[in-house]
């Protein structure tokens, strides 16, 4: 049975704003810094409330200069922000300051950068999310999956006696979301699912560089966080992370 129009340009949106949500979350940047960019660089048009209502699934007909503005920062970014560190000191020196800590780019299954065409597609329901990107988790799901990260990637170990190697296994620099990673594999706090979105492929990196499989994708660690998590529950019907 073919898609309905309307549910593949549901479907399209819900995509769109997982992607812009990842993209933010992984380089902790605000809605403001897309369009700061864009800006900076003469690069095209698209306004904060446009990104924020991208994220959150609401903007129903974007232009196609939000798709082509878009497309070209994003090129800058997997070019280098080197390339435009010049520029952005003089015009925008707090830009170039967000940007410097985290700056990473879109890119497709083929390691290229998302270009305007392809984020359209994506949009409307025309074409997938990069197997790299196609993963959702539910609120329902992210206690669970907390507790299951921490058993996963300590395999077995208590937080104390693998601490030190699993911190530096987690390629991330910046300090808020060190601590809050330490504080979720320690059992202080969880991941929200908008948290675990933004985290999975450096959670999943982290598990390669502990000694998982380097062929293995966000997907395929999920999958296996949704299987420890199952074991959990089982085990602790009425424990801390399931009452």
């Amino acid at each position: 049975m073919s898609i309905g129009f309307r549910d593949r340009l549901s479907d399209g949106r819900r995509a769109m704003a997982h992607l812009i949500h990842v993209w933010h979350e992984r380089n902790g940047w605000s809605h403001k810094i897309l369009p700061a960019l864009a800006e900076a660089l003469d690069l095209g048009k698209v306004h904060s409330s446009q990104i924020s209502n991208l994220r959150n699934g609401k903007l129903s007909s974007p232009g196609p200069e939000v798709f082509l503005a878009l497309a070209q920062a994003n090129e800058v970014l997997f070019a280098g922000i080197e390339n435009v560190e010049e520029h952005l000191a003089e015009v925008h020196p707090e830009l170039l300051d967000v940007l410097s800590k985290a700056s990473q780019p879109l890119a497709g299954d083929d390691g290229k950068p998302l270009g305007a065409g392809k984020l359209f597609e994506i949009f409307i329901g025309l074409a997938p999310l990069p197997n790299c990107f196609d993963w959702y988790i539910e609120d329902e799901e992210a206690i669970g999956l907390s507790a299951a990260l921490a058993e996963y990637l300590c395999a077995g170990k208590t937080w104390r006696n693998c601490r030190e190697t699993v911190m530096a296994a987690y390629p991330i620099d910046k300090l808020s979301r060190r601590e809050r990673f330490a504080a979720v594999m320690a059992g202080i706090k969880d991941y929200s699912a908008e948290d675990l979105d933004g985290e999975l492929l450096d959670l999943n990196a982290t598990h390669i560089a502990l000694g998982g499989n380097p062929k293995q994708g966000a997907n395929d660690f999920l999958n296996n966080l949704r299987i420890e998590s199952k074991k959990i529950k089982e085990r602790n019907s009425h424990g801390r992370y399931f009452a």
